[in-house]
């Protein structure tokens, strides 16, 4: 199939972003880890003593209060004292070379340390893709649910949790009439969680996101050749969603990235 230079220059530069945010100090390769954490004071270090063992960096990196209206308060060891609030959008920090952050799924609260100097990115190997398929930017139909639903999602850790949808995208596939709900992601660029039968051999096993693009009242744009690998096909302390049951897909959607 031809592939226009513009189709071609304007995949390059998606892709250019999204390596640009997957390799940012804050993506998804400098993870050192994810540690559940309850109301209590926590030590955060590479010392063998600490609650929070880490694998570089000080003996003792601080201590972390943690309250049960999630607010707290981070105190290192250099002496400064850092606030924590959730409600306030202050659950994130940084010390020195590592970036913290409290994260929450449903009532259980998880710490996850990103370590600025990693090498992970560097040592990161190209991303597979297959071939550009104009074809697979398909512009479906964007309808309203009769009534907004609440669905329950497993995650790939076995935590299911409960997230609003309000439209279903419909479009033709293979001769088949398909419909994916939006899981995540925002009004002007929903997020699709799916599998289809490339998860087989392929793709990565369990999921795939892709987004949605130039959303009107009516129709939203679904290119599939920017279909991408989850980030727990990237690190093991990440919580991916898994697909909801409208979209599986008995097909195989060969377009996007490729199993790692």
């Amino acid at each position: 199939m031809t592939v226009s230079p513009e189709f071609q220059q304007a995949h390059a530069a998606w892709f250019e972003t999204r390596m640009a945010k997957l390799t940012a100090e804050d993506g998804w390769l400098n993870l050192l880890g994810r540690w559940w954490v309850t109301p209590g004071t926590p030590t955060i270090g590479r010392g063998a003593a600490c609650d929070v063992q880490l694998p570089v960096g000080p003996e003792l990196l601080g201590r972390l209060t943690l309250n049960a209206d999630d607010t707290g308060l981070f105190e290192g060891m250099d002496g400064e004292a850092i606030a924590l609030d959730k409600a306030a959008g202050a659950f994130a920090w940084r010390v020195d070379r590592f970036l913290l952050e409290i994260t929450s799924l449903n009532e259980l609260r998880a710490l996850r340390i990103r370590d600025a100097e990693s090498e992970a990115a560097a040592q990161m190997k190209p991303i597979a893709f297959f071939p550009l398929d104009p074809a697979l930017r398909i512009t479906a139909r964007w309808e309203p649910l009769p009534e907004p639903m609440s669905l329950t999602l497993d995650t790939i850790i076995g935590v299911p949790t409960q997230v609003p949808v309000t439209h279903v995208a419909r479009f033709e596939f293979a001769g088949r009439e398909m419909a994916m709900l939006p899981t995540y992601g925002t009004a002007d660029r929903p997020q699709f969680v799916f599998r289809d039968l490339t998860s087989l051999d392929d793709t990565y096993a369990h999921m795939r996101f892709v987004f949605g693009e130039e959303v009107t009242e009516n129709t939203v744009v679904l290119d599939f050749n920017r279909a991408t690998n989850p980030p727990c096909a990237f690190t093991a302390h990440a919580v991916c969603p898994l697909p909801p049951r409208e979209n599986l897909f008995p097909v195989r959607i060969e377009a996007g990235e490729r199993r790692l």
